[in-house]
Protein backbone atom coordinates (compact mmCIF):
# COMPACT_ATOMS: atom_id res chain seq x y z
CA UNK A 1 0.00 0.00 0.00
CA UNK A 2 1.55 3.30 -0.92
CA UNK A 3 0.63 5.88 2.26
CA UNK A 4 0.81 9.47 2.56
CA UNK A 5 1.98 11.54 5.30
CA UNK A 6 0.92 15.02 5.31
CA UNK A 7 2.33 18.10 8.08
CA UNK A 8 1.23 21.62 8.19
CA UNK A 9 1.36 24.16 10.77
CA UNK A 10 0.09 27.49 12.13
CA UNK A 11 2.88 29.42 9.36
CA UNK A 12 1.67 26.87 6.99
CA UNK A 13 -1.74 25.98 7.38
CA UNK A 14 -2.68 24.99 3.92
CA UNK A 15 -1.99 21.09 2.98
CA UNK A 16 -3.18 21.27 -0.59
CA UNK A 17 -0.14 21.65 -2.15
CA UNK A 18 1.54 18.72 -0.49
CA UNK A 19 -1.90 16.81 -0.56
CA UNK A 20 -1.97 17.12 -4.48
CA UNK A 21 2.22 16.15 -4.60
CA UNK A 22 1.04 13.08 -2.88
CA UNK A 23 -1.98 12.27 -5.39
CA UNK A 24 0.61 12.49 -8.24
CA UNK A 25 2.03 9.09 -6.78
CA UNK A 26 -0.88 7.33 -6.33
CA UNK A 27 -1.44 7.63 -2.74
CA UNK A 28 -4.17 4.96 -1.18
CA UNK A 29 -4.47 6.48 2.25
CA UNK A 30 -3.38 10.43 3.52
CA UNK A 31 -2.48 10.82 7.05
CA UNK A 32 -2.62 14.65 7.88
CA UNK A 33 -1.23 16.28 11.28
CA UNK A 34 -1.89 20.02 11.64
CA UNK A 35 0.15 20.61 14.59
CA UNK A 36 3.91 21.57 15.15
CA UNK A 37 6.69 19.19 14.15
CA UNK A 38 8.74 20.31 17.38
CA UNK A 39 8.25 16.50 18.27
CA UNK A 40 7.00 13.39 17.19
CA UNK A 41 4.01 13.13 19.35
CA UNK A 42 1.58 14.03 16.76
CA UNK A 43 -1.73 11.88 16.40
CA UNK A 44 -2.44 11.42 12.77
CA UNK A 45 1.84 10.27 12.98
CA UNK A 46 1.44 8.02 15.63
CA UNK A 47 -1.95 6.24 13.72
CA UNK A 48 0.36 6.38 10.17
CA UNK A 49 2.90 4.39 12.54
CA UNK A 50 0.71 1.86 13.71
CA UNK A 51 -0.97 1.33 10.77
CA UNK A 52 1.80 0.68 7.89
CA UNK A 53 2.54 -2.62 7.78
CA UNK A 54 5.61 -4.61 5.68
CA UNK A 55 5.62 -3.97 2.07
CA UNK A 56 3.97 -0.34 2.44
CA UNK A 57 5.74 2.44 1.17
CA UNK A 58 5.56 5.81 3.02
CA UNK A 59 5.77 8.96 1.07
CA UNK A 60 6.38 12.55 2.75
CA UNK A 61 6.55 15.67 0.59
CA UNK A 62 9.88 16.72 2.60
CA UNK A 63 12.33 15.26 5.05
CA UNK A 64 11.09 18.47 7.21
CA UNK A 65 7.34 17.67 7.05
CA UNK A 66 8.07 14.13 8.98
CA UNK A 67 10.73 15.23 11.64
CA UNK A 68 12.17 18.48 12.93
CA UNK A 69 15.15 17.31 14.29
CA UNK A 70 18.34 15.20 13.10
CA UNK A 71 17.57 12.35 15.49
CA UNK A 72 13.84 11.97 15.00
CA UNK A 73 14.21 11.77 11.57
CA UNK A 74 17.12 8.89 11.63
CA UNK A 75 15.44 7.07 14.13
CA UNK A 76 11.90 7.16 12.20
CA UNK A 77 13.86 5.83 8.43
CA UNK A 78 15.29 3.21 10.37
CA UNK A 79 12.61 1.94 11.89
CA UNK A 80 10.52 1.90 8.94
CA UNK A 81 12.88 0.54 6.98
CA UNK A 82 13.84 -2.15 9.64
CA UNK A 83 10.18 -2.94 9.63
CA UNK A 84 10.02 -3.63 5.93
CA UNK A 85 8.61 -0.15 4.54
CA UNK A 86 9.82 1.61 1.90
CA UNK A 87 10.35 5.58 2.54
CA UNK A 88 10.32 8.05 -0.13
CA UNK A 89 10.99 12.05 0.56
CA UNK A 90 9.53 13.62 -3.05
CA UNK A 91 11.37 16.87 -2.33
CA UNK A 92 14.91 16.16 -1.82
CA UNK A 93 14.36 12.92 -4.25
CA UNK A 94 15.54 10.73 -1.39
CA UNK A 95 14.17 6.79 -0.81
CA UNK A 96 15.38 4.31 1.64
CA UNK A 97 13.95 0.52 0.47
CA UNK A 98 12.93 -1.43 2.67
CA UNK A 99 14.75 -4.17 5.04
CA UNK A 100 17.60 -2.92 2.89
CA UNK A 101 20.90 -0.61 4.37
CA UNK A 102 20.36 2.79 2.77
CA UNK A 103 23.10 3.47 0.51
CA UNK A 104 26.23 5.20 2.08
CA UNK A 105 25.47 8.29 0.00
CA UNK A 106 21.47 8.06 0.88
CA UNK A 107 22.60 7.69 4.46
CA UNK A 108 24.57 10.92 4.36
CA UNK A 109 22.65 13.00 2.03
CA UNK A 110 19.62 12.41 4.42
CA UNK A 111 21.75 13.33 7.68
CA UNK A 112 23.39 16.39 5.73
CA UNK A 113 19.70 17.59 4.60
CA UNK A 114 18.41 16.80 8.12
CA UNK A 115 20.86 18.56 10.10
CA UNK A 116 20.22 21.75 7.98
CA UNK A 117 16.63 21.74 8.37
CA UNK A 118 17.29 21.35 12.20
CA UNK A 119 19.81 24.13 12.02
CA UNK A 120 17.38 26.40 10.18
CA UNK A 121 14.67 25.47 12.49
CA UNK A 122 17.16 26.59 15.60
CA UNK A 123 18.25 30.08 13.73
CA UNK A 124 14.09 30.79 13.34
CA UNK A 125 13.83 30.42 16.99
CA UNK A 126 16.88 32.72 17.63
CA UNK A 127 15.54 35.17 15.53
CA UNK A 128 11.77 35.16 16.44
CA UNK A 129 13.56 35.22 20.24
CA UNK A 130 16.20 37.87 19.28
CA UNK A 131 12.62 40.32 17.87
CA UNK A 132 10.75 39.77 20.96
CA UNK A 133 13.60 40.95 23.19
CA UNK A 134 13.90 43.99 20.92
CA UNK A 135 10.08 44.59 20.96
CA UNK A 136 9.93 44.22 24.68
CA UNK A 137 12.84 47.21 24.63
CA UNK A 138 10.46 49.30 22.29
CA UNK A 139 7.86 48.61 24.57
CA UNK A 140 5.43 47.34 21.48
CA UNK A 141 5.32 43.72 22.42
CA UNK A 142 2.41 42.90 24.34
CA UNK A 143 2.84 39.51 24.56
CA UNK A 144 -0.07 36.83 24.65
CA UNK A 145 -3.78 38.12 25.04
CA UNK A 146 -5.33 37.57 28.16
CA UNK A 147 -7.54 34.54 27.71
CA UNK A 148 -9.84 35.76 30.33
CA UNK A 149 -11.71 38.86 31.37
CA UNK A 150 -11.78 40.90 34.53
CA UNK A 151 -15.89 40.12 34.85
CA UNK A 152 -14.70 35.97 34.39
CA UNK A 153 -12.51 36.65 36.88
CA UNK A 154 -14.49 38.74 39.73
CA UNK A 155 -17.17 35.65 39.11
CA UNK A 156 -14.61 33.15 39.86
CA UNK A 157 -13.41 35.25 43.18
CA UNK A 158 -16.77 35.45 44.04
CA UNK A 159 -17.47 31.95 44.01
CA UNK A 160 -14.41 31.54 46.11
CA UNK A 161 -15.12 33.59 48.41
CA UNK A 162 -18.67 31.80 48.83
CA UNK A 163 -16.74 28.47 49.69
CA UNK A 164 -16.95 26.91 46.17
CA UNK A 165 -13.42 25.27 45.88
CA UNK A 166 -11.57 27.60 42.97
CA UNK A 167 -11.46 24.41 40.70
CA UNK A 168 -15.10 24.02 40.60
CA UNK A 169 -15.18 27.59 40.47
CA UNK A 170 -13.19 27.84 37.56
CA UNK A 171 -14.91 25.19 35.85
CA UNK A 172 -18.03 26.49 36.41
CA UNK A 173 -16.81 29.88 34.48
CA UNK A 174 -15.24 27.81 31.59
CA UNK A 175 -11.69 28.03 32.25
CA UNK A 176 -9.19 26.02 33.72
CA UNK A 177 -7.59 26.59 37.15
CA UNK A 178 -3.99 26.88 36.06
CA UNK A 179 -5.47 30.14 34.28
CA UNK A 180 -6.82 31.54 37.54
CA UNK A 181 -3.98 31.17 39.12
CA UNK A 182 -1.84 33.08 36.84
CA UNK A 183 -4.23 35.87 36.71
CA UNK A 184 -4.27 35.84 40.27
CA UNK A 185 -0.71 35.74 40.67
CA UNK A 186 -1.41 33.49 43.48
CA UNK A 187 0.92 29.95 43.28
CA UNK A 188 -0.73 26.64 42.05
CA UNK A 189 -1.37 24.65 44.80
CA UNK A 190 -1.21 20.85 44.31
Amino acid sequence: MRIGYVRVSSLDPNPDRQVEDLKTQQVEKIFMDKVSGKNTDRPELQKMLSFIREGDTLIVHSLDRLARNLADLLTMVQDLTGRGVSVVFMNERLSFDAGADASPTSKLMLSMIGAFAEFERSMIRRRQAEGIALAKERGVYKGRPRSISDETLEKVNALVEQGVPLAKAAKMNGISRSTVYRYLNTPAKE
